[in-house]
């Protein structure tokens, strides 16, 4: 009987970057029908990185998905952390940096 209550279990990681290069990844093992919301409290990330739950945007496996989107074994629930540039003007500011140093050589 406890090996079916094991297999039922959802085994889900928890991630976020807090800024480039730099990943929180965190391993939760949930009950089945545990949703989005369930893995992010059971994570501590959003109190170890003092995030706001309702502000938060989150994702699994790269697409968006709201607090109570339900779980599935394995899922990779990601938390993403606002832009600090437009990545246009990101790729801009490259270039021209670029530009600028081959002028220079």
């Amino acid at each position: 009987m406890a090996s079916a209550e094991v297999a039922a279990d959802l085994h889900v990681e928890v991630v976020y970057c807090p800024r480039p290069g730099v990943t929180d990844l965190v391993m939760v093992t949930l009950p089945a029908g545990s949703t989005v919301a369930d893995a992010l409290r059971a994570s501590g990330l959003e109190a170890r990185h003092a995030l706001a739950h309702e502000a938060l945007r989150v994702g699994v496996w790269g697409r968006m998905r709201d607090a109570e989107s339900p779980l599935r074994d394995r899922d990779r629930v990601e938390i993403y952390r606002p832009l600090t540039v437009d990545p246009k003007e990101a790729r801009r500011q490259r270039y021209q940096r670029h530009k600028e140093r081959l002028a220079g050589a």
